[in-house]
């Protein structure tokens, strides 16, 4: 192998490491709340977890964040458990500590006390080969509100209909 081969190899190598593959998203979030602001942190997971997630199964429907004691974490995933697990498989529905920095932590510990947010989970994602959550500062919507934002897609859509047909 030369060592221009090599170096071409090596770099896409270096490139699929990088690449972030998305597990799962949690659509409903953004129908339900109004995201403020949003943090990437690490999970805690056992090893069955992690292969389950390999697999690309996982549900963030549920989950919601909670600040304990100074730490993270994430209820309400649902990550089934992996079939070719034995005795040592996980709970699906187990509590996971999320890592963030001390700042992230109390940034958001502060906004979530005095404003009333809640932390949720918007996607799931493999990052240099760890899993990493994205969190997001939310506040729920009222009816009205989740009303008003189909009714600004739908006349976002029609426009662009519009502008397609005319050019």
């Amino acid at each position: 192998m030369t060592p221009t081969v090599a170096k071409a190899v090596a770099s896409r190598a270096a490139a699929s490491r990088q690449q972030s593959s998305v597990i799962a998203r949690n659509r409903r979030a953004r129908h339900d709340y109004h995201l403020e602001d949003t943090v990437e942190g690490g999970l805690v997971l056992t090893g069955t977890e992690v292969k389950s997630l390999r697999a690309g199964r996982a549900s963030l429907t549920d989950g919601f964040a909670q600040i304990q004691d100074g730490e993270v974490w994430l209820h309400g995933v649902h990550i089934p458990e992996y079939t070719q697990g034995t005795w040592t498989n996980h709970e699906p529905r187990r509590p996971r500590k999320v890592l963030m920095h001390r700042k992230e932590i109390d940034r958001f510990a502060s906004k979530v006390a005095e404003r009333g947010l809640t932390i949720v989970p918007l996607s799931l994602y493999f990052k240099d080969g760890r899993v990493k959550v994205e969190l997001a500062l939310a506040r729920g919507k009222r009816t009205y509100d989740k009303r008003q934002d189909l009714a600004q897609r739908d006349a976002a859509r029609e426009v662009e209909r519009a502008f397609r047909r005319r050019g």
